[in-house]
């Protein structure tokens, strides 16, 4: 197999009746995905230049994922920009990918006039809705012809990571490596065409891959859950049990979320089976929780930067975790080789026990780098010298980590790069924004990992509502401090930087 359409057609040809995927608004069986997607790729064909992006201005829906698949059968690569993004991290986006075509829904078109993007734009319900008889015979063996064209290593999708400099980062994955990984993870997993995977990660983050792609790979259902339930999450529960939902894949923030509101009072959704969850540390306290709900279901620690596609270790949690447990991150999948290596870039063999190093991941499935950024490719993804005296193309992962009874375990950021309800954030990009605030002269922001949370330190005039304000049209949601302390100095150390453990310590 050389094409992720591949998985698709083969469960339209399997399973033509059997509902693909599900929204709070429409269904679509399999053989309707498949058509539907064609018609959408037949009228991009005209825009769309070989393995080159298209952007996807739109939230999630079905409707988003017949123009993904669209995208795929003329040829390029999608990328997914959230509407609800300040208009300055849209432009930026814009910026790296340089799209000649966006796709997007009539609300959003003028939003899109904000940013100044001047290329064309489509609306993905104009091309949902064009007729495939229309098409001439020419124009179907365009699509076959173009088909016949793709690499397997040709780009499926960029997604954008938060980045140092103030421009996000664009994640360039391969076909091949999301092929690679589904094949094992569908397998490691038991997914199967009885499953119905309950989609809650954004299709603008990677989480999002393994559940379209195991539900195309095999047959099962896949069930998106709009972004706006989980602020009223009894709609989460209740959507769960009306499709029986029984695979999770989520973000260990919205695992944490159902069980601090207390959720499970409201409803135990019952064909709950497998719940896998990655993004950051699972607080024991929740985990416990959740499998005393369901005693009978799969846990598993994921673990994985979006560079690797998706994960690159896993851990199966064989029984009730206890207070206060440290979850080990596990082992590698099939086909990845983790390899930790010390500041002086030699590795740190598996015989050292909680010895700490960055950990690298090579083999199958790294990215094919950072879309228009050569310098941060060069950076991230290097060739180093193996043990076996081989060199290898590694991703250097930034991540801590140490080894001991045999199993990884997570050791914190190499840097100042954090998850943060699931989402990677650089601090320091946090900081440039909030310095660039007429209210603050200096700013800091610290990762409280106890409480996991934001803590912005700054000084200048004490104005938090305009910091939150300015920083709103700046930066998503997500990267906004959950907290905001006010100082009449920064502390410095001797060298004259500020002095981050002194501010933990407040």
């Amino acid at each position: 197999m050389k094409n992720v359409l591949e998985y698709m057609e083969e469960a339209a040809g399997r399973l033509p009746d059997k509902t693909a995927v599900i929204d709070d608004k429409e269904s679509c069986t399999y053989r309707k995905l498949q058509e539907i997607s064609q018609t959408i790729g037949l009228c991009l064909a005209d825009y769309v230049l070989k393995e080159q992006p298209v952007a996807v201005f739109m939230k999630k829906s079905v409707l988003t994922l017949e123009v993904f698949f669209g995208i795929v059968y003329a040829g390029g690569f999608y990328s997914l920009l959230d509407p609800g993004f300040p208009t300055e991290r849209t432009k930026k986006q814009l910026e790296v990918l340089r799209p000649q075509v966006v796709v997007t829904t009539p609300e959003y078109r003028e939003k899109l006039a904000e940013v100044g993007y001047a290329g064309t734009i489509l609306i993905a319900g104009e091309l949902q809705e064009k007729n495939p008889e229309d098409f001439s015979k020419e124009a179907k063996e365009r699509l076959a012809e173009i088909r016949k064209m793709q690499r397997p290593e040709a780009p499926l999708y960029c997604n954008f990571t938060s980045g140092s400099t103030g421009t996000p980062k664009g994640v360039l994955v391969g076909q091949d490596s999301v092929i690679t990984f589904i094949d094992h993870f569908t397998k490691l997993f038991g997914i199967t065409e009885q499953d119905v995977i309950g989609n809650q990660a954004p299709f603008d983050f990677d989480v999002s891959v393994k559940d379209i792609y195991s539900c195309m790979k095999t047959g099962a259902t896949m069930v998106i859950i709009p972004t706006a339930y989980f602020r009223f999450p009894n709609n989460v529960m209740d959507m769960m049990e009306e499709h029986k939902v029984t695979t999770l894949i989520w973000a260990v923030s919205a695992l944490v979320l159902i069980n601090r509101l207390h959720e499970f009072m409201y409803k135990v959704p019952a064909h709950i089976n497998k719940v896998l969850f990655s993004g950051e540390e699972m607080p024991a306290k929740h985990l416990a929780d959740w499998m005393r709900q369901y005693p009978k279901a799969q846990f598993v620690n994921l673990y994985g930067p979006t560079e690797i596609t998706c994960n690159c270790t896993y851990y199966r949690i064989p029984q009730l975790v206890q207070e206060g447990q440290k979850l080990p991150i596990g082992e590698p999948y099939p086909g990845k080789q983790i390899t930790l290596w010390d500041e002086d870039g030699n590795v740190i063999g598996p015989e050292k026990e909680e010895v700490t190093g960055e950990l690298c991941v090579s083999g199958d499935g790294l990215a094919l780098g950072y879309y228009h950024n050569d310098a941060a490719t060069q950076a991230a993804f290097v060739q180093r010298k193996m043990p076996d005296g081989t060199f290898k193309r590694i991703y250097k992962t930034g991540d801590l980590a140490y080894r001991k009874d045999g199993r990884l375990y997570f050791a914190g950021r190499k840097d100042f790069q954090i998850k943060h309800n699931g989402h990677r954030i650089e601090l320091e990009e946090i900081e440039r924004a909030m310095n660039a605030l007429p209210q603050v002269a200096q700013a800091c922001c610290i990762y409280d990992t106890e409480r996991y949370r934001i803590v912005a330190y700054y000084t200048g005039t004490e104005d938090k509502k305009g910091i939150v304000e300015g920083l709103r049209g700046r930066l998503p949601e997500y990267m906004l401090p959950n907290a905001y302390r006010f100082l009449e100095e920064l502390p410095l150390t001797k060298n004259g930087k500020i002095d981050r453990n002194q501010l933990r310590k407040q």
